[in-house]
């Protein structure tokens, strides 16, 4: 099928993040998209506002009666949905075009030059930047995006102008293979998703079959020190880059006052007094990965100096919901061990004179199961922890496996405590009063409980 002859597109699982900028993507060229997720949120209430009709019981009556028909109708699903699931039984077993979010992503920029960001962490903060970086300069962009834009309220970015595509290369299931960069950069590759990969030499060989992906005459963009052994093709050009050293680096760093500023140094130019509109330590390196992407696509010094300072992040990326000088309420996605231990420095290099106090709710069992005492060692650079039952997303419990395995390990130096998913609420009204900075982290739903977070800690 090409994309051409598609007249209806049905998603199965269409709440995700990654999964919904393909549903605004395909509302934009005017198909009729509907789809299935399991349970309502924010971003389903946005895409059924923005015409996706989208219901959350596993019922193939509810599948409306044009997605039922195979001829014009594209499926797309996620692997984390069950294989008895009633509805993908109907589509699995018909003579319908069946596809995963990742292949149809790869069908939709293959004839475009993608500008690519990978990595175990790092990735979606670098990929939005460099949307705003290029899609605020005379170059503009497309962006699939895998967190929602501040700036743009979204996390799809379209143009009419541009050849070039942002796209947040995910390595979860081997996504990011179906992928043909231009430029790619890696931020990170500190093993994850080991129910998938199995080990660490897998995963590292993921990484390096990306990098074959990379177009002739294309550019990879790796940070200093990862282990990933690249096999790109002879005429793509390798950049390294850091926070201090590398082809692409940061000198002259100033933090204070609730800034960040700093001289950005390439193998082309050097561009003075850039500052971060989201002033965190890792933003830093981010933002060098940003420019080097957009500065190789042609945006200007002028052109990147004022989209870094006006960028205002990604939803869940230390995201401020309450930012006073006695009181500190953020949220971040950190899911894995060097995450929190990113996220953690920054926040006591920012508030070093406060108590700072984690609500950490860990992400699946197998990552906890593998994990656990890294997440340990990461969450104890808080001052206090309080540990939430774990999210499963889209798994099924494993015996033995509980947070009490990440409490157990946590340094006896520090105040800790553990407490049910349904307590959040009801721990955060009793520990009101002491509370000065509170970042709650996990990549599960611990997030739609910031609002009444806020009107707690502001109402105390």
């Amino acid at each position: 099928m090409e994309l051409k002859d598609i007249k209806q597109v049905y998603f199965m699982g269409a709440g995700g993040i990654g999964m919904s900028a393909l549903v605004r993507y395909f509302l934009s060229e005017g198909k009729v998209v509907a789809g299935y997720d399991r349970t309502p949120s924010p971003l389903t209430d946005k895409l059924i506002e923005e015409g996706a009709l989208l219901h959350f019981e596993e019922n193939p009556e509810l599948v409306p009666d044009c997605c039922k028909r195979p001829e014009g109708t594209l499926v797309i699903y996620t692997p984390a949905i069950p294989d008895n699931h009633k509805e993908w039984a109907l589509f699995r077993n018909g003579e319908f075009v069946v596809k995963k979010r990742a292949e149809v992503l790869g069908i939709i920029t293959g004839d475009k030059r993608g500008v690519c960001a990978a990595g175990t962490h790092g990735k979606t903060t670098t990929s939005t930047m460099t949307a705003h970086l290029l899609h605020q300069s005379h170059v503009d962009c497309a962006a699939f995006l895998g967190g929602i834009s501040k700036n743009y309220k979204s996390n799809l970015v379209l143009t009419d102008k541009s050849d070039l595509v942002v796209i947040e290369a995910d390595e979860y299931d081997r996504s990011f293979l179906h992928l043909k960069p231009y430029i790619a950069t890696i931020t990170s590759a500190d093993p994850d998703h080991l129910d998938i990969y199995g080990n660490k030499e897998n995963y590292l060989e993921a990484f390096a079959q990306f990098t074959e992906r990379i177009r002739e005459n294309g550019f990879l963009i790796m940070h200093e020190g990862l282990e990933v052994v690249p096999r790109t093709k002879k005429s793509v050009t390798t950049y390294i880059y850091g926070r201090e050293k590398g082809d692409f680096h940061a000198e002259n760093i100033r933090i204070g006052g609730g800034r960040i500023v700093f001289d950005y140094i390439s193998p082309w130019q050097k561009i003075e007094d850039v500052e971060l509109g989201v002033p965190v330590s890792i933003n830093i390196e981010n933002g060098i990965a940003s420019m080097a992407m957009a500065e190789i696509c042609g945006a200007t010094a002028d052109e990147m100096r004022a989209a870094m300072k006006s960028f205002e992040g990604a939803d869940r990326r230390f995201d401020f919901h309450i930012k006073q000088d006695n009181l500190v309420l953020l949220s971040d996605y950190a899911h894995h061990p060097d995450e929190v231990k990113a996220c953690a420095k920054s926040i006591k290099e920012l508030y070093s004179d406060k108590k700072v106090t984690a609500l950490f709710q860990p992400h699946l069992f197998s990552r906890t199961k593998d994990f656990y005492k890294e997440f340990a060692q990461s969450l104890s650079l808080f001052d206090e922890v309080i540990l939430v039952d774990i999210y499963p997303a889209r798994e099924l419990p494993i015996e033995g496996v509980t947070s009490k395995l990440i409490y157990d390990c946590l340094d006896e130096n520090i105040q800790k405590s553990m407490c049910s998913r349904s307590d959040v609420i009801k721990t955060v009204e009793q520990k009101k009063n002491e509370i000065e900075v509170l970042v709650s982290l996990g990549a599960g739903d611990i997030e739609n409980d910031i609002p009444q977070m806020k009107e707690i800690l502001i109402n105390r």
